[in-house]
């Protein structure tokens, strides 16, 4: 199985948020225990690291980043897959069809 791990998942993990992160960590360790295949879209990266910003210094918030990219894919985007979801009338949610 392969899944696509949303921003909010990976920092209700980071900061431990609740009620949501007991769901978050068992979302990350069937990847961790690679029952599945996780990835995050690759803005999530910068998303995280800024939102962090506040908690976390610059080198924990790497740290935290690296050790999420052990277990963790990364899903670039392209150009064609932008252009066929803005034409997919399918979704409302932009963020969700990419």
């Amino acid at each position: 199985m392969v899944i696509l791990i949303d921003t909010n998942i990976i920092l209700d993990y980071l900061i431990a948020r609740q009620p949501f992160m007991d769901n978050a960590d068992k979302v990350l360790r069937l990847c961790f225990g690679q029952k599945c295949s996780g990835y995050m879209a690759a803005h999530s990266v910068t998303n995280i690291f800024y939102i962090l910003r506040r908690q976390f210094s610059v080198s924990e918030r790497k740290k935290m980043l690296i050790e999420l990219c052990e277990f963790i894919e990364i899903a670039g985007i392209q150009k064609k897959q932008i252009i066929d979801a803005l034409v997919n009338d399918d979704f409302n949610d932009l963020e969700d069809c990419l």
